[in-house]
């Protein structure tokens, strides 16, 4: 159970309602580009006519966090917060603008330049904004704090896949003779061309909001945070280290997680339309209905947290997706896609989570920490490839081993190390 000071503990301070909504609702922006990918994979899939390796490439996003993610945390440390999330929705909105000159051109690795320009600024929301909510109060709210404004990170997910079954999708799904039809005819290459083009206007919108949005953050009055409220300060005068073996172990857990979690969507319309033979509209709507799980299991942990101890929902989440998984990999059935649809509701929980506990005790540290955990989220990409090797060589239903691996490693971390930094500090 949660202590009596971490149950009393203010969840929003006066005076910082107004940066905590600005900042929160980048939770939910970012989200959307990072949830179309699963749209695009399956669209690009057809209208490149390319396998899940090469639509994987999609996730070369996660690249962009990787590599940004350090000079994120940089900038913020000598500019501030500001400044960071400003830089981070100007260089979201161009990469969604480069989809347009993507898609006239028809080129695949034009796009994967945009993914990769999208990644670097979605680098810098990520760290700005989860380091910056979880100072923004008192330590003993910081979990339920984090997972509130997280809680709108599925809602921009739901968004991301209502826009891409609705605007993306066409729906129409071509048989092979209608195919050697439409090649004789000589129009199948226009075709497919206008399946690309589907793509253009949900992100030349996106780009708009975020250059919008980026305006709104400048006008908005942040607090000066420094080091203030950072979680369980440490004991005057000791100097923190860095690389406390519960901050290590929690990167790795992040890393592991991201993997799960974006392998999992990535994959999760072909899984519907292998098990229950669906097309990719009805599969699309499927994806909507497990995001929406997610939604629900950020809105109620935050309530929950205030009853239970994270790290204990942490590690009963995680065993609870590693049951559902198995049972998606040994019955690739509507019952395995129900499964694979409730994995979400337990997933839901562990980014922000992972990213509060790693957080604790991290002091002058804590945005270059931040910037660490967020450079895990490279797993989305990494852990993706790999299903996606895994898919081609041994079928879709052995690639879902790979997201349960890394709930058991999640499980493992939240049981034995997320509470190292007491026996640290001793």
């Amino acid at each position: 159970m949660p202590s009596n000071e971490d149950i009393e503990a203010p969840l929003i301070p006066a005076g910082r309602l107004l940066p905590f909504l600005v900042v929160t609702v980048l939770f939910f922006l970012w989200a959307i580009p990072n949830n179309l990918n699963d749209i695009l994979i399956r669209q690009f899939m057809k209208s490149f006519g390319i396998n899940q390796s090469s639509a994987a490439q999609l996730q070369v996003i996660f690249v962009g966090y990787f590599l940004m993610a350090i000079p994120a945390g940089q900038i913020m440390r000598w500019f501030g917060y500001k400044t960071g999330l400003i830089t981070g929705l100007i260089l979201m909105g161009s990469g969604c603008w480069m989809f347009y000159p993507a898609a006239h051109a028809g080129v695949y690795g034009f796009f994967l330049v945009a993914q990769f320009v999208i990644g670097c600024g979605l680098s810098f929301l990520e760290t700005g904004a989860n380091s910056f909510i979880a100072q923004l109060g008192p330590a003993g709210s910081s979990e339920r704090r984090l997972n509130l404004s997280q809680a709108f990170n599925p809602l921009g997910s739901i968004s991301a896949g209502l826009i891409g079954t609705v605007f993306i999708f066409s729906g129409v799904k071509l048989s092979d003779a209608q195919v050697a039809a439409m090649q004789a005819a000589g129009t199948y290459q226009a075709y497919l061309h206008s399946e690309t083009l589907r793509v253009v206007t949900p992100y030349i919108v996106l780009g708009c909001i975020a250059f919008f949005w980026a305006l709104l953050v400048l006008m908005t009055k942040f607090p000066d945070l420094g080091v203030e409220d950072v979680s369980e300060s440490s004991p005057a005068g000791m100097r923190v280290r860095l690389w406390q073996r519960h901050f290590v172990f929690a990167v790795v857990a992040q890393f592991l997680y991201v993997g799960a979690q974006v392998g999992t969507w990535s994959y999760f319309i072909s899984y519907v339309e292998s098990a229950t033979g669906v097309g990719d509209k009805a599969a699309g709507y499927m994806l909507t209905g497990t995001l929406a799980a997610f939604a629900v299991g950020r809105f109620s942990s935050a309530w929950l947290m205030k009853h239970f101890h994270a790290r204990l929902m942490l590690v009963l989440y995680a065993v609870i997706n590693v049951a559902l998984c198995m049972a998606a990999v040994l019955h690739p059935s509507w019952f395995g896609v129900g499964c694979l649809l409730l994995t979400s509701l337990f997933m839901s929980i562990m980014f922000p989570t992972i990213f509060a506990l790693g957080l604790k005790g991290m002091g002058e540290k804590t945005k270059t920490a931040g910037s660490l955990l967020v450079m895990a989220i490279l797993g989305g990409w990494a852990l993706t490839k790999v299903m996606g090797m895994l898919w081609h060589a041994r079928g879709l239903q052995a690639a879902y081993l790979v997201p349960v691996v890394c709930y058991v490693c999640v499980g493992l971390y939240a049981w034995l190390f997320a509470e190292a930094r007491a026996n640290e500090l001793a």
